[in-house]
């Protein structure tokens, strides 16, 4: 078994959990293993049923796409044997006989685009992956500046994304007033204290009485995306409100015919998508991303939904993205978001699913919630949150001009966006034209 390929930009994974200790018997396309990438959890098959007969690579260890992480011993006369030996052996003294193993695949492509590594050795001798020594000599980091990287990883395993922000640090010119050490060049500590928060003061509890949870790598992923986006854009967020009664009775009153003819429920959500890809056509700023002094406006529109994991949200946020949304009409919009909500609960989405995002919807309404203030899902400008469907007395104007109290649906819309590029002027006309296009849905709606 090889760790698999989850997407075009992902060089390597680690190995969060294996669900199988050497000498189990697996079965083919059954959850070995779960990994992790910078983007998203996934879990793992054995590719054949046999006796897992080798783990390479222990949990937490960061591993290259294409390298060998475990053997299955498939030949049934020596499955015999192998499911004798002790899973506590050590796995590098297990004994092998001559039985054909399955041939991983070629390494030849993957290493010949990787550059050189450091050419000297680690006086430490700290481990490094084969992904951050490639990264460390293409970009001329010297053995004393790896050795200084403080790693985020498991055990302080230095990581990928450790020697990019050294990297991004050093291009941005943030370790120009540092002390430099004996190599000339600033450590990564120094340039930690520079980009870290303030600090944070410790924190008074009592042990006796309280619990420690480690966040898991989903979780982390989050807590650092959201404080990075906070750093990035400058937030702002405009509440309106949209009377959906038209929407409600639309939805009540085709839901079974829509179920029957396409195999899934109609909610809410496709509707709100479908109004959010008509106004962002009328207003492309709000799809668009800011990369230093330029703006890049996008002609297309690739449409993120946020999906809670987990029991009550428990297990995380992920925003898989439905890729040019703009060209779907109601029904293509339902079954994408089904699909792909599903998945996002199955933890079977692959990482190029929740990349590539132009505008994301987030619907805290599912909660019972009314409205919030989104934050941004970088590097898009705008996230549009929306809220729980609630009947309200509501002031209602007739043709003769006399005023009457009605019941009707409301819904709340909030849009979080970065003032860098937007306005209040254009995200106040967005969020009306948006509100004029929710209102539009009724019983005559074509699905």
């Amino acid at each position: 078994m090889v760790m698999p390929k989850m997407g075009e930009s992902i060089m390597e994974g680690t190995i969060l959990k294996w669900h199988k200790a050497v000498g189990d018997p697996v079965e083919k396309d059954e959850n070995i293993l779960d990994i992790a990438t910078d983007k998203v959890d996934a879990e793992v098959p054995a590719t054949e049923s046999g006796i897992l007969a080798e783990i390479l690579f222990e949990e937490g260890a960061d591993v290259p796409v294409g390298e060998v992480i475990a053997r299955i011993e498939t030949d049934k006369e020596a499955s015999i044997e192998k499911s004798e030996i002790s899973p506590s052996a050590p796995q590098k003294e297990t004994k092998r006989d001559d039985t054909p193993q399955p041939t991983p695949e070629p390494q030849e492509a993957i290493i010949a685009q990787q550059p050189s590594p450091p050419a000297q050795k680690p006086a430490s001798g700290r481990f490094y992956s084969p992904v951050v020594m490639a990264l460390a000599g293409q970009e001329g980091i010297s053995m004393p500046e790896l050795e200084s990287i403080k790693g985020s990883g498991v055990n302080e395993r230095v990581t990928k994304k450790d020697v990019l922000a050294y990297i991004e640090a050093r291009k941005s010119g943030q370790t120009s007033q540092m002390p430099m050490p004996s190599t000339g060049k600033p450590t990564i500590a120094s340039v930690i204290e520079v980009q870290k928060a303030p600090h944070q003061p410790p924190i008074v509890y009592d042990p006796s009485r309280s619990e420690v949870i480690v966040m898991d790598n989903m979780r982390r992923l989050i807590a650092e995306h959201m404080v990075r986006s906070k750093q990035t854009s400058a937030h702002v967020t405009s509440v309106s409100e949209a009377d959906v009664t038209g929407l409600v009775k639309l939805v009540k009153s085709k839901k079974k015919a829509f179920q029957e003819a396409n195999g899934i429920k109609l909610t809410f959500t496709p509707f709100m998508v479908d109004a959010c890809i008509k106004t962002l056509k009328q207003y492309p700023m709000v799809n668009a991303s800011v990369n230093g002094n330029e703006i890049i406006l996008k002609k297309y529109i690739n449409f993120g939904v946020a999906v809670a994991l987990g029991e009550n949200g428990a297990g995380g946020l992920i925003v898989p993205v439905i890729k040019n949304a703009d060209e779907m009409n109601l029904v293509g919009l339902s079954r994408s978001i089904s699909d792909l909500a599903q998945r996002a609960r199955d933890k079977k989405l692959q990482p190029d699913e929740i990349q590539g995002g132009t505008f994301t919807l987030t619907n805290y309404g599912t909660s019972g919630n009314l409205f919030g203030a989104p934050i941004i899902n970088q590097p898009q400008v705008a996230i549009l949150g929306t809220g729980a469907i609630v009947k309200r007395p509501m002031v209602h104007t007739l043709e003769d001009g006399t005023d009457s109290i009605v019941i009707r649906s409301m819904m709340y819309c909030s849009l979080s966006y970065d003032h860098r590029i937007i306005d209040g002027s254009l995200a106040g006309t967005f969020l009306q034209q948006l509100v004029k296009n929710l209102e539009s849905y009724n019983e005559h709606t074509v699905l």
